[in-house]
């Protein structure tokens, strides 16, 4: 029992790093339909300009969580202004090649500026451990549930509640009924690529305190994939189911089974799901009439 629970601990942890991963990869994908493979070096850069504010240029936490925000910010206008947006109308195949060149050259920048062995960081969780059940398991796991969750609340009430969020949920569904009611799509776009850099810098950074600032990072955001396909790629709400299924499912085949095996067991799920339910558990399955 000890065991479940520890593992159910460090899964849940993982499962809310990805969904919050993930949750760019949605944004971008319901308001753009661009499948963007960098998202992985979203997380990468992330946890790297945290690391800089933080450990190099020495600024208190704060500043360099605001210093971190920034630059995600810029990261995504700049993705978005000048290499997305003078591709539309470009063929899909076009796009996707285009974001897996970005995907390689975020990785060199990283690797010319911070070479490829980890760095060693401060942590800014707590690293204690806590009984829950009769288990010991660390603080920091916990926390970084909480946090995930709290940021995942906060995403849903401003899709929800704020004029933005609204007018990204329009855009989502029609683009062009959009622009009839006088909602800048362009914006919109930008909107959700600045989104999606700001969900990856948080989970880049919680993945760094848990781990170290890596190249491990970026290959972590390899499995919001198995995530958003499980999920859905256009659910929100699938991201979370999605990642919470797929974090604990690969600690669990890690504790009873193979740590070996637990690697490989998320593209299973993803080749598995593709089979039976292209769309995902909680994708909009779309019919075209040709």
């Amino acid at each position: 029992m000890n065991t479940f629970i520890s593992l159910t601990v460090y899964g849940l942890s993982d499962g809310a790093l990805l969904a919050l991963a993930a949750l760019g990869f949605v944004l971008i994908y319901k308001a753009t339909r661009v499948i963007n493979f960098a998202q992985g070096e979203f997380l990468l850069v992330g946890a790297y300009m945290f690391y800089t504010a933080f450990v190099i240029l020495r600024l208190p936490l704060v500043a360099a969580a605001l210093f971190g925000v920034i630059v995600a910010i810029i990261l995504g206008v700049v993705v978005e202004r000048f290499i997305l947006r003078p591709l539309i109308g470009e063929s899909a195949i076009s796009v996707i090649m285009v974001t897996i060149g970005l995907s390689s050259v975020l990785k060199a920048v990283i690797q010319i500026f911070f070479g490829t062995a980890p760095r060693d960081a401060p942590k800014i969780l707590p690293t204690g451990n806590i009984e829950l059940l009769g288990a010991t398991v660390p603080i920091n796991r916990l926390i970084v549930i909480g946090i995930a969750a709290i940021v995942l609340v906060a995403f849903a009430a401003f899709f929800q509640r704020s004029r933005h969020g609204v007018a990204m949920r329009a855009v989502a569904d029609d683009q062009q009924a959009a622009l009839t009611m006088g909602i800048s799509v362009r914006r919109v776009f930008s909107l959700a690529w600045v989104l999606a850099a700001l969900s990856a810098l948080i989970a880049g950074v919680l993945l760094a305190d848990l781990s170290a600032v890596s190249q491990n990072i970026a290959a972590f955001g390899l499995m919001v994939f198995p995530v958003v396909i499980l999920g859905g790629l256009d659910s929100i709400p699938g991201t979370i189911v999605g990642g919470l299924t797929i974090g604990l499912l690969k600690q669990y085949v890690s504790g009873y089974a193979d740590p070996g095996l637990a690697e490989v067991v998320p593209y299973l799920v993803l080749v598995a799901i593709l089979i039976v339910r292209p769309y995902g558990i909680f994708g909009e399955t779309r019919i075209e009439r040709v």
